[in-house]
């Protein structure tokens, strides 16, 4: 069931609803394609999208151009080919089609972190930034026990691990403005508990001192940050403890405290962390030739550092799913049309 089908045929395919157990069966993968093109009976459409809402499945529609009249609250995705697409709708171009195959890869070689996305994109509409962090942590959490992200580990055993930074974050306080700076430049800013406790320690500070007017995060090297430090995956003792650290050290929490005095200035390369911290800052200024990438999905993973709770609040839930299901890298000028970041300039600006 790799090409779309219009509602009315994907109402005869689960009965109507009384069968939500046949998308595994003819796909392979927890994913439906509703195909959008053309005039389908409108009470066709809300009856399959009703019947799918709460099923573990993820929602793509699919359309040569843009249909301004769907509700896009019932899909996890909308693509087409419009390359004039209005949000929230993703613009494929001429790729339309393979751009959907590989979505459909993707959610079958990893399908239960794939549901999971879209379950917590959803859920993370009606929540706090805060409390979708938390849901974020206990899916991330529960996903690094599970058959996807052990053989991801497996595949990753034969690395050499370096050893642990002494330090990880600069802070200096120029008269109002605090810098912060990412500084493992020798691994792109990989991010690690090392990194994360020291960004967590200035934001707290940041929190109780009212007299720091603005704070400018930053990247030391040619990346702003290449996401978590893959030396540290697997080795936390058990799930729950993982789960216990990350909230009691969060810095997408710490960061959504004091979001309303926070630049990031991004450049490089910025997979995982390195789009969903940013992400939580009231401005994000990004050099010409940033990229954007979340490759969680094939590591059996959703994000982990904020980004279901970040980047929806600034693309919107269908775009933040495109970039985790697809997991491929963004430009700054589409991320600068999606909101994700708000303007660009040569080296992320000046502090």
């Amino acid at each position: 069931m790799n090409q779309p089908l219009t509602p009315t045929e994907l109402l005869g395919l689960i009965a109507d609803g009384l069968d939500d157990t046949v998308f595994d069966r003819a796909s392979g993968a927890p994913v439906v394609l509703v195909d959008l093109s053309g005039d389908h009976p409108s009470e066709d459409l809300r009856r399959v999208t009703r019947r799918l809402s709460s099923a573990p499945v993820v929602v793509i529609g699919v359309a040569p151009e843009a249909a301004v009249d769907i509700d896009a609250s019932s899909f996890d995705l909308l693509v087409c080919s419009d390359d004039a697409a209005p949000a929230p709708w993703v613009s494929c171009g001429d790729s339309l089609d393979m751009v959907v195959g590989d979505l459909v890869a993707s959610i079958a070689s990893s399908p239960d972190a794939s549901v999971a996305l879209a379950q917590l994109l959803r859920a993370a509409e009606s929540a706090t930034p805060a409390d979708a962090v938390v849901a974020e942590s206990w899916v991330y959490s529960l996903l690094q026990t599970g058959p996807v992200h052990r053989r991801w580990l497996e595949s990753n055993d034969s690395r050499t691990r370096r050893p642990r930074p002494e330090h990880a974050v600069l802070v200096e306080r120029r008269g109002e403005i605090l810098a912060v700076t990412l500084d493992r430049p020798e691994v792109h800013n990989a991010y690690g508990a090392k990194m994360r406790d020291e960004l967590v320690d200035a934001l707290r500070m940041v929190s109780v001192d009212d007299s720091i007017a603005r704070v400018v995060l930053r990247g030391n090297g040619v990346s702003f940050c290449s996401g978590g430090d893959l030396d540290e995956f697997g080795t936390s003792p058990s799930a729950v403890e993982a789960h216990d650290i990350r909230i009691r050290r969060n810095a997408g929490i710490a960061l959504a405290a004091v979001a309303d005095r926070v630049e990031a200035r991004v450049h490089g390369t910025c997979v995982g962390a390195g789009v969903e911290l940013p992400a939580f800052a009231r401005v994000v200024v990004a050099d010409p030739d940033t990229t954007f990438q979340l490759p969680e999905i094939s590591m059996g993973l959703v994000p982990g550092a904020g980004g279901t709770s970040s980047i929806p609040r600034r693309t919107g839930r269908h775009r933040a799913a495109f970039l985790a299901l697809s997991g491929r890298p963004i430009d700054a000028a589409t991320a600068r049309d999606w909101g994700l970041i708000d303007r660009i300039e040569p080296g992320g600006g000046d502090v």
